[in-house]
């Protein structure tokens, strides 16, 4: 597959306080392809795309769109690029056809082009038959649709989506996570940042799970649920565990790893519904009482979960 993004040890490192947002980030992203950034809000996931968008330096690494640096030759690749804010980059008081009309002008469309420009990314976000009226009037789901529309402008050769359904109805949801899917069809890479894990499954290809600003794990959907095994054992104590209690049940049969935050365990295992059992014998065993235990099927989010020990963060 043609890589379109390609992006090399991505450092962001705020200059007043030296505080390190970005840590290395690595990952490229095809034609056709549907990447996704996922982690919970502050893992740097906006501030990831902004960098490849261009608007902002990175203080170390590198981010290529189509072969063109985009530190180097920033204008050039910046017309490669379709991003799409987390924030809503529209006129409410104009209408949907102006704010295109006016983003077309920006990117250099003019005349008949601009026209068929415009009028092509109406019909990607079907607003054609609303097109002329005042985005004010829009729902929040068709404000968004706008603002992805924007983005479809200049057909970049990557879309950068941040969060594009934050704050939306789940009719409205729907209707822009298949427009992606469909887009990627069309040939279209695309980078889709969200913490709604099960946006995720539905639609990417691939994704790169992301907290303090470092990739956890990366590869396909499917593939990270498998590496975790049967799911997650969550159990919470009057208490909080030592050590050696910790060590008991990473000797479990069927257990593959043991995290411990507080009163808090969570413990990945092969047959998470054979485990309970040991869990409940080996923590009263060590006097411990059980306030809670719960079984996690795979999915992203317990991938997260058995690679953090930590909730995703709204």
């Amino acid at each position: 597959m043609e890589t379109v993004l390609a992006v090399t040890d991505l450092a962001y490192r705020y200059e007043r306080t030296s505080e390190a947002a970005v840590r290395g980030l690595s990952f490229e992203v095809a034609k056709g392809e549907i990447f996704g950034l996922l982690g919970p809000n502050g893992a740097g996931k906006t501030t990831t795309l902004s960098m490849l968008a261009g608007l902002l330096a990175p203080t170390g690494g590198r981010v290529t769109i189509s072969g063109l640096d985009v530190a180097r030759r920033n204008r050039e690749a910046k017309q490669r690029i379709g991003f799409v804010p987390q924030e809503l980059a529209v006129y409410p008081t104009l209408t949907a056809r102006e704010n295109l009309v006016f983003f077309a002008s920006l990117y250099g469309l003019q005349g008949a082009r601009r026209g068929e420009r415009v009028a092509e990314a109406l019909r990607r976000v079907e607003l054609t038959d609303r097109a002329d009226e005042a985005v004010q009037t829009y729902s929040g789901g068709m404000k968004r649709r706008v603002n992805i529309a924007a983005g479809l402008l200049h057909e970049p050769d990557v879309l950068l989506l941040d969060e594009p359904t934050a704050g939306v109805d789940p009719q409205s949801r729907n209707f822009i996570l298949d427009g992606v899917k469909q887009l990627a069809k069309d040939g279209l890479a695309v980078v889709f940042s969200t913490h709604y894990m099960e946006e995720a499954e539905r639609i990417c290809d691939r994704v790169a799970i992301v907290d303090h600003g470092r990739i956890l794990a990366e590869g396909r959907p499917s593939e990270l649920t498998a590496a975790l095994g049967g799911g997650l054992v969550s159990a919470r104590a009057d208490r909080e565990p030592d050590e050696r209690i910790v060590e008991t049940l990473r000797r479990l049969p069927g257990v593959t790893r043991v995290d411990s935050e507080g009163s808090e365990l969570t413990i990945a295992a092969q047959k998470p519904m054979e485990s309970l059992v040991g869990v409940i014998d080996a923590l009263r065993a060590a006097g411990l009482n059980l306030l809670t235990l719960s079984y996690v099927k795979p999915n992203l989010e317990s991938v997260f979960l058995g690679l953090t020990g930590e909730t995703l963060r709204d």
